[in-house]
């Protein structure tokens, strides 16, 4: 992988933190003429432009809204231009919008890179590179489009190709094989000073000891540090996967925060999140037991986040992990939280570094609804 800085004006007042929602909604795949597509386009829009719709109408605090995730292949091609025209005319300055899109060929790719070219200049110098290489052009990408509404108020739209396909992403015939994608944009926030990356689901795990791409990030966030003092604040990770606790997830989880062989100043504070698709999700082709959901964030274990258990969350070190993670259900959901305001803590101090604000339920109506206290009752008392 090839991490390219990508400097935006994004400005946070001082002394606020920053408000994340994670939209954790069913996607629906089926085998199409290009690798996975939605089976129901209309329907999973209409899923998506109600959670766009909420953020654009920002009661209460949802207008401090400043990152919104949804996960991996949510969104039908067709409906691109809709939904970034809504975010342009309607959502708020300094709000970032990642949304996972369905597979499409690599010559379209490649349009698109060239209509949005002055941020993805580099994406589409190794799409014109690979091009020109081989009879590629029918190779489905699997993607995302990062959706930055500047302080401004200019919209700018950032590209991002999927590097690691799982099985029903593979074929033997090379040709119609995933695209692997080999620029991962860094984002750094002016004035203010944050940094984020975006992955799409198996870009987390490792491939082999030598050339990860979890080792990459790690590296350059290092080089951020000892450059500027500064760290890689937020690492999001968009997923459709059935397996969202696998093995491979919480062996990367535990290298990155673990320090085994050396301490990682660039990540130590990084918070990871996993965004994830609903229970309600299904994917053609797969195999075994499918189990989607439990999107979470996490979080170093020096935050200090106690151990709770409640109907719609709970938090807990991931089984032993030297980490504290916020872990969701499996329904479908609206998660809105924030992130943690300060890296270190006085250990002496009672606040708590993430807070969840509301979680929103979808009504028959097709409305989001904010649950209520009752609604979210303990089902295990909180240990500190």
């Amino acid at each position: 992988m090839r991490i390219v800085e990508k400097e935006i004006a994004f400005e946070i007042p001082r002394g606020h933190h920053q408000h994340v929602m994670i939209a954790q909604l069913p996607a629906r795949l089926e085998i199409g003429e290009v690798g996975l597509q939605v089976s129901d386009p209309e329907r999973q829009w209409g899923e998506v432009r109600s959670v766009l719709d909420l953020v654009a109408a920002g009661e209460g605090n949802l207008k401090k809204l400043h990152f919104l995730f949804f996960p991996e292949s949510i969104l039908p091609v067709q409906f691109l231009d809709a939904a970034l025209t809504l975010i342009d005319e309607s959502f708020r300055a300094n709000t970032v919008t990642v949304l996972g899109v369905e597979h499409l060929r690599l010559s379209d790719y490649q349009r698109l890179l060239e209509r949005w070219a002055e941020d993805n200049a580099e994406a589409l110098e190794t799409v014109l590179a690979d091009l020109d290489a081989g009879n590629v052009g029918e190779v489905p990408v699997n993607w995302c489009v990062i959706a930055v509404k500047e302080s401004s108020g200019r919209l700018r739209v950032f590209l991002e190709a999927k590097s690691h396909p799982f099985f029903g992403e593979e074929t033997v015939d090379p040709f119609h094989d995933l695209y692997r994608g080999k620029i991962f944009p860094l984002f750094r926030c002016r004035p203010t000073c944050f940094n984020f990356m975006t992955l799409i689901c198996l870009d987390y795990i490792y491939r082999d000891l030598y050339g990860s791409n979890i080792s990459t990030i790690i590296e350059r966030a290092n080089e951020l540090f000892f450059e500027t003092r500064q760290r890689l604040d937020l690492l999001a990770v968009i997923e459709c996967s059935p397996k969202p606790e696998h093995q491979v997830y919480r062996d990367v989880i535990n290298g990155f925060y673990g320090e085994y062989l050396s301490s990682a100043p660039g990540v130590r504070d990084t918070v990871t999140l996993f965004a994830n698709a609903s229970a309600e999700s299904h994917c053609q082709g797969l195999r075994g037991e499918a189990h989607f959901g439990h999107s979470s964030a996490v979080i170093h274990r020096s935050h200090k986040l106690e151990k709770m258990e409640q109907s719609e969350f709970s938090s807990d070190d991931f089984d032993g992990l030297p980490v504290c993670r916020l872990r969701f259900g499996d329904q479908t959901r609206l998660y809105y939280f924030n992130l943690p305001l300060f890296h270190e803590l006085d250990p002496r101090t009672t606040r708590v570094p993430l807070k969840l604000h509301s979680i929103f339920r979808q009504s028959d109506d097709g409305l989001w609804r904010q649950l209520l206290e009752e609604d979210v009752s303990h089902s295990v008392p909180p240990t500190i």
